[in-house]
């Protein structure tokens, strides 16, 4: 094909493209406008409704003055005031009741200490003579023959052990006379006729004990 035939072709088709789109925008315009027309027709239809007004209402007749002569209605009390009790406080309850709590450990005091016993009374003594009058007059009786030859007199402080017996024993000088006749003669009369009660210690039990005493030797 030669140039000038690819030119014509060229040109041809571009006159069908332009034909083509003024067909179509022919059409729009048809288009549009009718339907513009149809638009314009319903709106004239709804503004031309006819709108029918109501009728006036009728006068309701004037009720007629109440008589003066009709008496005032009764006062009514205004009724009671009704107390009304505020509401009781709301009673809050507990779904789960806690287990008790262990009662508390309460350790007593120690008892005092009870007072010792007071020991029993001690029954304890000391020696004590028997029947001293009679033994006395015999010590004094037993005066020695040489204190009578020489007229020696005089008073012998002595001091003897008394056993549980009674008896005295272990004679000693506490204060002499002066004279060694008269203080050997008052032990030797002691330790052969004294008697006593013996010593007792607390239990009561007779001990031994000792006793003092002062025999006088005196010349008639």
């Amino acid at each position: 094909m030669s140039y000038a035939d690819k030119q014509m072709g060229g040109s041809r088709v571009t006159s069908i493209i332009i034909v083509a789109l003024i067909h179509v925008l022919v059409g729009w315009l048809l288009i549009s406008g009718l339907a513009i027309q149809g638009a314009k027709a319903v709106i004239e239809r709804v503004t031309t409704v006819d709108i029918e007004e109501p009728p006036p209402p009728e006068e309701e007749p004037e009720e007629p003055p109440p008589p003066d002569d009709v008496a005032p209605p009764p006062p009514v009390a205004p009724p009671p005031p009704i107390n009304i009790a505020p509401a009781p406080p709301p009673i809050q309850t507990q779904p789960t009741i806690p287990p008790p709590s262990p009662p508390a450990l309460v350790i007593p005091p120690p008892a005092p200490v009870a007072p010792p016993a007071p020991p029993p009374p001690s029954l304890a003594r000391g020696a004590t003579t028997r029947n001293e009058r009679r033994w006395a007059q015999r010590i004094q009786d037993n005066y020695p023959s040489r204190a009578l030859r020489e007229e020696v007199e005089g008073t012998v402080g002595v001091r003897v052990t008394v056993g549980a017996n009674g008896r005295a024993s272990n004679c000693s000088v506490t204060s002499s006379s002066g004279s060694s006749v008269l203080d050997q003669a008052a032990c030797r009369g002691m330790e052969r006729y004294a008697r006593f009660n013996p010593a007792l210690n607390d239990a009561g039990d007779p001990t031994s004990g000792s006793y003092s005493t002062r025999i006088t030797y005196r010349l008639n």
